[in-house]
């Protein structure tokens, strides 16, 4: 048999395409330089870095296997597309110090940039957003950015999430935002905002976030009804005036987060809110609401957060039909509710009741929850309830907060189970008796003046304040106890 033999074009032509074959995993494994330059050069501007976040960007190495780089495979080089570095709330030593560098402009393929509660970081907007073609996803949360936001702001015509939350941002909302139809996600709250909401937004109709929530925007609240898609509409902490507009109602068969507290909203809660059947928070909370809650509020059997608390609302309060809340804040109104409703105590799963000043009349004995086990927070305070809370105090294992100032409860302090989860605790103006237990001084927050408390005070750091108009309570920070 003749032996098989390759001429040498054809072997050439075979070598070089296994050479290619074996080379091809390093190709495309390589960093492309532009891009390792552009992100040494953010990191040369860096002038902190506590808890060494980008320690493995080094010269020389694969920029694609550094922390907080997504790389996608491009032609024959893999390309970063997404920055992404995130601070550790609970850790103060993870944060980032200094500018965001023009140089990640150099980053052309970069779809997304996540810098979020980096804390120290700072400058003005970054205008090398505008030399990213192909960005996409912009979240830089919980820095320090600050000015105004650029009048061409809305020349990124490619966005689809632009979020500045927690920043010094100040000045007006640029009318040009408008132009950013491809938005989902709106998100400039906690910053400095000023001015009014242009009107212009209602034009982003696949806007599904809106917050601007803790800004210092006026005016009233614009016509959103072009807002079809909306899911979440944040504008609480603001400086907003006028009626809540009937326009929002167009919003009811999707939206499941509407807060417009803490602002100078007037008028009546209108009854179309009780038409948001997919509600998990309402926040009308620090208005100036006159009226009653609309009966229609008993549609909302879904709320898991509801908050009219301090507004001029009146009776009758609709009985609800929720299957559970978690968070129920109606303090300081004009209600005269007599007891706490029935749809409260029957809840399974409650965490936050805050039914302060509520001309609740009632024995404190009478009231027994279906499941007190999930109770972090009650506050009670500035009622006429008498009696002993002893009994449901025994039955909480996670609360944090009571506060049941003012009212007439008489009960012997030492004789509780206070929970060990307890932090602050308001037991002023009532005729509590005994003696103050040592656990007490573990708490942040304390206040039992004005009782009929006796004993020498457990070592503390509170002042005398927390301890005035008691029958023979001594020692510091009162007068000393006499021998």
């Amino acid at each position: 048999m003749k032996p098989l033999t390759l001429s040498l074009p054809l072997l050439s032509l075979s070598l070089i395409t296994l050479s290619l074959h074996l080379l091809a995993p390093t190709l495309a494994q390589k960093c492309h330089p532009d891009d390792v330059a552009g992100l040494l050069g953010f990191k040369a501007l860096i002038k902190e870095d506590p808890s060494s976040m980008l320690s493995s960007w080094k010269p020389n190495t694969d920029c694609c296997k550094w922390d907080g780089i997504t790389c996608s495979s491009l032609s024959s080089m893999n390309r970063v597309t997404a920055l992404s570095l995130y601070g550790q709330e609970d850790d103060p030593k993870s944060f980032l110090s200094g500018p965001i560098s023009f140089s990640l402009s150099k980053l052309t393929y970069l779809n997304g940039i996540y810098l979020v509660n980096l804390r120290k970081i700072t400058g003005a907007f970054p205008s090398l957003l505008f030399k990213l073609p192909n960005i996409n996803y912009v979240y830089i949360e919980n820095c320090e950015l600050h000015g105004a936001l650029p009048e061409n702001i809305g020349q990124l015509f490619g966005l689809e999430a632009l979020s500045f939350c927690g920043n010094k941002f100040s000045g007006p909302i640029p009318n040009s935002i408008s132009n950013l139809t491809k938005l989902t996600q709106l998100k400039f709250g906690r910053n400095s905002l000023s001015g009014e909401i242009p009107a212009g937004i209602q034009r982003l109709k696949s806007l599904r976030i809106l917050n601007l929530e803790h800004n210092m925007l006026r005016g009233p609240i614009p016509d959103l009804s072009g807002l079809t898609e909306l899911l979440y509409l944040e504008l609480s902490h603001n400086r907003l005036i006028g009626k809540i507009p009937a326009t929002i109602s167009v919003h009811a068969p999707l939206v499941q987060f509407l807060e417009l507290g803490h602002n100078l909203l007037t008028g009546s809660i209108p009854s179309f809110l009780g038409n948001f059947q997919k509600l998990d928070t309402l926040d009308l909370s620090s208005n100036y609401l006159t009226g009653p809650v609309p009966q229609s509020f008993k549609n909302l059997t879904k709320i898991f957060n509801l908050d009219l608390s301090e507004n001029l609302l009146v009776d009758p309060f609709p009985a609800m039909k929720v299957k559970g809340i978690e968070s129920l804040k109606l303090s300081h109104n004009r209600f005269h509710l007599g007891k706490i409703p029935d749809w409260v105590t029957s809840s399974p799963i409650i965490y936050s009741l805050g039914l302060a000043g509520c001309g609740i009349k009632m024995q404190f004995e009478e009231w027994k929850p279906k499941d007190t086990y999930f109770y972090d927070y009650i506050d009670l305070s500035g009622n006429e309830i008498t009696g002993n809370p002893a009994a449901l105090l025994n039955r909480t294992e996670f609360l944090v907060g009571f506060n049941v100032s003012s009212n007439k409860l008489s009960f012997d302090l030492g004789k509780v189970n206070w929970p060990k989860t307890l932090r602050d605790l308001d037991m002023s103006r009532n005729m509590a008796k005994g003696k103050i237990p040592a656990s007490f001084a573990g708490l942040s927050g304390l206040n039992v003046s004005y009782n009929h408390l006796c004993g020498l005070i457990p070592a503390t750091k509170f002042p005398a304040s927390s301890f005035l108009g008691n029958d023979c309570l001594c020692g510091k920070p009162l007068p000393p106890c006499r021998k």
